[in-house]
């Protein structure tokens, strides 16, 4: 076990050729997002280079990108530290994600064809499966999809654009409720598709809204149950 806590072989080495600063720090943000690099947590640029089997150079670029991201806290003789979000943080990128995903919603019942639907209703299964599974990891990223899906079949670029500047922080707030929320936010996500399949406009919004509200009191929550 390396001291920036990734179990060996967690992380498969990069493949050479490409825009390698690119890849290191698209894995990096992968791993910080699905809180395998846990908020606060040391980040040692050798171990890291080591651990994807690159050279020093590109770890540190990835990391002063990550840094101006606010992914990554670069702390003066001290190094790298996943970024701590704060409470005020994360609600206020969950409730814009609430404004996003409820028009989402509303234009999804309006615009979804059948194909869309039946594609939503293989990932509400499959969702199902994870939770009955307890695979956390699948969970969240069917959640994801679950919800990108939504979007696509709003058919808004603007706002596909937006959500995806947002789609990153959430699956980092999400990961940790997503246990919590477990069952119950597939149910949700089951009522939505029903929403969306009567194209009842209203119900879809007020459904998702709901819906995302519940992740954003699930989160702050967390630290007291």
């Amino acid at each position: 076990m390396l001291s920036t806590g990734l179990p060996q072989g967690a992380v498969p080495r990069l493949e050479r050729p490409g825009p390698l600063r690119d890849r290191v720090y698209e894995a990096l943000l992968e791993l910080i997002t699905t809180r395998a690099l846990q908020p606060g947590q040391h980040l040692v640029e050798s171990e890291l280079a080591g651990h994807l089997g690159v050279s020093r150079q590109p770890v540190r670029e990835a990391l002063q990108r990550l840094n101006t991201e606010g992914w990554v806290d670069l702390r003066p003789a001290q190094g790298a530290f996943v970024h701590e979000p704060t409470e005020q943080e994360a609600d206020q990128l969950l409730t814009v994600r609430t404004l996003l995903e409820a028009e989402a919603a509303r234009l999804a019942a309006a615009n979804a064809t059948s194909a869309g639907i039946e594609a939503l209703e293989e990932l509400l299964a499959q969702g199902l499966q994870a939770v009955a599974d307890d695979d956390v990891d699948a969970a969240v990223a069917l959640n994801a999809r679950f919800h990108a899906k939504i979007m696509e079949l709003a058919g808004n670029a603007v706002l596909a654009e937006l959500a995806a500047q947002v789609d990153r922080r959430v699956r980092w707030y999400y990961t940790p409720v997503a246990r919590r929320r477990g069952q119950q936010s597939w149910i949700e996500h089951r009522d939505l598709i029903a929403a969306i399949t009567d194209r009842d406009e209203q119900e879809a919004t007020r459904l998702m809204r709901e819906h995302t509200e519940h992740t954003r009191t699930s989160y702050h929550a967390r630290t007291r149950s």
